[in-house]
């Protein structure tokens, strides 16, 4: 495993990708409403991009034909922008990746439309909460398995089932660095988090169990139970009191 360590002038030119994937969600939220298609949503990730001089760290990645991912309800991630309106009661997971200066910002959430039930607020509210776990452990000295541990053990007693198949990831020049970062694992496992590490941490927990599958569109993954799916997701450095996020949202975020 090849873990790239960043110096604090490469981890500053994060912190500003990450910046503008904190304002994309900002301009995403304020226009989530019944009605409002997943395709709008996508063009106006693009145009804020394109006013920063940036483009999308998922256009194009792998063939993946999007700015923004969009998963709505039972959908957990890599869910496709297009016609489909959300509807009053909908959640909807927006995955905003950005490359500015040739370095990348990552992070997802999941957002109520209109009034949701009290399940769906619930897993909201604690999806968030389990990645602010996830974050805290994020610790220089500890292993990278108290990330995922953290994760697993504020969401099973929860009832909630965690998503095992996919997890969070290295990042920096590259969306995808070492080392996989699961939601699920045991504290004295895995490699010990340096200083300059630089993590996309992102707890996907449901409603149901963990089982997934994937649509015909090669992309989409789904519960395989279609219960209801979050998705949370801040590009962090590991810092020595917990994982520094670099994906802040500006004051004044829809939440």
């Amino acid at each position: 495993m090849a873990m790239t360590i960043k110096n604090q002038a490469e981890i500053d030119k994060m912190r500003a990708a990450g910046r503008l994937v904190g304002e994309i969600h900002v301009r995403l939220a304020a226009i989530i409403a019944p009605g409002v298609t997943t395709a709008e949503l996508d063009r106006l990730a693009a145009d804020v991009l394109a006013e920063h001089g940036a483009t999308s760290s998922f256009l194009g990645y792998r063939g993946y034909p999007a700015t923004i991912c969009t998963s709505v309800n039972d959908e957990i991630v890599h869910g496709i922008p297009g016609p489909r309106r959300l509807r009053e009661g909908d959640i909807v997971s927006i995955d905003v990746g950005a490359i500015l200066d040739g370095y990348h910002g990552d992070s997802a959430w999941t957002y109520p439309v209109g009034a949701v039930s009290e399940e769906a607020a619930r897993l909201l509210r604690d999806t968030e909460a389990a990645l602010d776990l996830a974050i805290a452990a994020a610790r220089i000295g500890n292993r990278l398995g108290a990330v995922g541990a953290a994760v697993e053990r504020f969401a099973i007693p929860r009832g909630f089932g965690v998503i095992r198949e996919y997890g969070g990831h290295g990042i920096g020049r590259q969306m995808h660095e070492d080392p996989h970062v699961p939601n699920h694992g045991r504290p004295e496992r895995g490699p010990i988090l340096r200083p300059g590490l630089t993590l996309a941490i992102e707890p996907m927990l449901t409603t149901g169990g963990e089982a997934t599958r994937e649509l015909a569109d090669g992309w989409t993954v789904v519960t395989a139970d279609h219960s209801l799916a979050a998705h949370f997701e801040h590009t962090v450095a590991v810092g020595p009191e917990g994982g520094i996020i670099l994906t802040e949202r500006p004051i004044g975020v829809v939440h």
